[in-house]
């Protein structure tokens, strides 16, 4: 498959629709559009100020927005209806079960866990579920909404590896609405931290923005709208499937297959067993 005159696998595939439809959960795209937008003040032009923090600040910025579990919540979807968020959470599960499996006696790891949004329905089906991220508030929120749930173990990062993880220790490695937010050299090493993290055979997945698709483009031109001084730090970054593809590829994992859907791309691969 040729795009744009570079020649993809064969595996980079459209979502097929009964796909799409358990992803989305009926959320129209431009409605995913606005809510991703909605994170950021610049979209309200009498709250613009300068950003403070930097980019790579991650563990400050994300602290920052995310005292209380409504503000989290905003921080990392735009909305904080609970019914939504199970339903997108539904959408992401019927992802992962069918791009990588999920296995009743899989330990399954998310990078940049939230407030748990996919973690409360993974770990009723799995063994163990650990939920990742740098923000020590994003996981208290966590341990208190699945405190019923003895599966769920929470691990804060440095925002830059995983190594707070033993080597060989995970079967399934996911990172969903996150890689978005990271700079291009740490979605790198993440994938590589993953690749470390997982059991021979273990699995990973990953999304982000599509920047060749046209939702995708449109996003990446709301975001140029943006005046350079006034881009929050944690604005949002868009990939391309070469980019995806070449990190799963150099971080060793085999059979690697991408899924393209209106905003979204889906790169997965198996480290070798």
């Amino acid at each position: 498959m040729s795009f744009e005159g570079y020649s993809l696998p064969s595996q980079v595939l459209v979502m097929a629709p009964e796909l799409r439809n358990h992803y989305f959960q009926g959320i129209q795209m431009n409605e995913v559009f606005r809510s991703i937008l909605s994170r950021f003040t610049f979209l309200q032009p009498e709250t613009r100020k300068p950003a403070i923090l930097n980019r790579s600040q991650y563990k400050s910025v994300w602290n920052s927005v995310s005292g209380t579990e409504q503000d989290a919540k905003m921080a990392v979807s735009g909305f904080v209806d609970e019914e939504r968020y199970r339903e997108t959470g539904q959408g992401t599960v019927a992802m992962l079960r069918q791009f990588v499996g999920i296995a009743s006696d899989d330990v399954v790891l998310e990078i940049g866990a939230g407030v748990g949004r996919v973690g409360v329905l993974l770990a009723p089906i799995c063994k163990e579920w650990i939920g990742v991220d740098v923000s020590e508030n994003m996981l208290r929120h966590i341990e208190r909404r699945l405190a019923g749930l003895m599966n769920v173990r929470t691990v804060a990062t440095n925002g830059f590896d995983l190594s707070g993880i033993a080597s060989e220790s995970v079967n399934v490695v996911y990172s969903t609405v996150v890689f978005m937010h990271l700079d291009e050299w740490d979605r790198y090493g993440y994938i590589k931290e993953g690749f470390r993290i997982l059991k021979p055979g273990g699995r990973m997945l990953v999304d982000n923005v599509d920047l060749t698709s046209d939702p995708g483009w449109e996003f990446f031109e709301a975001h140029c709208a943006v005046p350079p001084h006034e881009r929050p730090a944690q604005i949002s970054k868009t990939s391309t499937p070469q980019e995806l593809e070449t990190y799963f590829r150099r971080s060793g994992f085999e059979a690697i297959e991408q899924r393209r859907s209106n905003l979204w791309l889906i790169t997965f691969g198996r480290k070798p067993a």
